[in-house]
């Protein structure tokens, strides 16, 4: 079995994909797991603080997805629970 790689980042969506499913296309086609912790979104843009999980080629697949489809990811590190 496979080791499940998490990760904290902040996705920054740009005018246009506010409405789009992003985080289901992120689960059903690269099975990568969110969990968001924060969020603010508008008519226009929004903005996404998740916790990702996957194994590590898949979120690498998944984060390569994101920023093609023209959302900004910013890794905020490695997820830690107390």
């Amino acid at each position: 079995m496979a080791t499940m790689a998490h990760m904290r980042v902040k996705m920054i969506y740009p005018p246009g994909l506010v409405t789009k499913p992003i985080i289901a296309i992120l689960a059903k086609e690269h099975n990568v797991l969110a969990n968001i912790r924060r969020a603010s979104v508008d008519e226009g843009t929004g903005w996404l603080v998740c916790e990702l999980e996957g194994e590590p080629d898949d979120l690498g697949s998944g984060l390569a997805w994101l920023e093609a489809t023209g959302i900004e990811v910013e890794s905020l590190g490695d997820v830690v629970e107390s």
